[in-house]
């Protein structure tokens, strides 16, 4: 399985929307490219609006520290 997979694995169990993850390959040569992908993903993070975590984390259980 893929790192991103796991992450988002991990996003989706604490209630966060895994599409607020992505890995993007860009070089340090590609300076307009790098621009882009950050527009991208910044317009993609504000159409999903908040994220829902504290909400989420309010919610749940609350768990014994491990001794």
């Amino acid at each position: 399985m893929a790192r991103l997979d796991v992450i988002k694995l991990m996003l989706e169990d604490a209630g966060i929307n895994p599409e607020r993850a992505t890995i993007e390959w860009v070089s340090g040569a590609e300076g307009p490219r790098f621009a882009q992908k950050v527009t991208e993903f910044t317009n993609k993070i504000k159409d999903l609006g908040p994220n829902g975590f504290r909400k989420n984390r309010s919610a749940q259980k609350e768990i014994a520290p491990c001794q």
